[in-house]
């Protein structure tokens, strides 16, 4: 009976919460400076990881206003607060025609997702499963069915976001931003 009481007890304090509202946007350029500031702290994130990922002045606010620009900038908001930024790329992306390894689907229209971070307020929260499941969601209604991601070997956090999103690794493509270690795991997404 005491457990009864206390699931009833934690099902009342969850309902009493306020639920926070949490969607996928394009970004404009009112965001910039606030995913500009979201980026910094995922290159401050990569660097104490030990990773050389994005440690060369990449990406950066041109970065960020050519993707606006591109219309491939998206933002996750929570309660309206800018609180991750990705870009999503439709078309062929040329790091990828190299691959030491196999991409299942070379035929169909891919989307490529760059740039994936979630500010460090919201770190912790899981809210880059929900934002990159968001950007599979709107690509896939737009008639793409093939995704492709990358990241380097240090980072652990986009390489288990991938796998738990069904990303199947395929080989090592290599990237010109990153002079110290330009080899990134490349990883692709074929939906029906």
């Amino acid at each position: 009976m005491e457990n009864l009481r206390v699931v009833f007890l934690m099902i009342c304090q969850f309902v009493g919460e306020q639920m926070s509202l949490i969607f996928t946007r394009r970004a404009q350029n009112s965001d910039v400076d606030k995913i500009v500031q979201i980026l910094n702290d995922a290159i401050s994130f990569l660097k104490e990881s030990g990773s050389s990922q994005w440690q060369s002045g990449y990406p950066n606010r041109a970065t960020v206003e050519d993707d606006i620009k591109n219309g491939c900038a998206w933002v996750l908001t929570v309660d309206n607060e800018v609180a991750g930024y990705a870009a999503v790329v439709i078309g062929r992306e040329p790091t990828y025609a190299d691959i030491e390894g196999k991409w299942e689907n070379n035929v169909d229209t891919y989307a490529t997702i760059h740039r994936i971070a979630v500010s460090s307020k919201f770190r912790g929260m899981h809210l880059s499963q929900f934002f990159l499941s968001n950007i599979i969601s709107l690509t896939y209604a737009q008639g793409i069915h093939n995704f492709r991601i990358d990241t380097s070997r240090k980072n652990k956090i986009v390489q288990h976001i991938a796998v738990s999103h069904n990303f199947i690794e395929r080989g090592i493509i290599q990237v010109t931003e990153d002079p110290v270690d330009s080899s990134r795991i490349a990883y692709e997404l074929n939906l029906r």
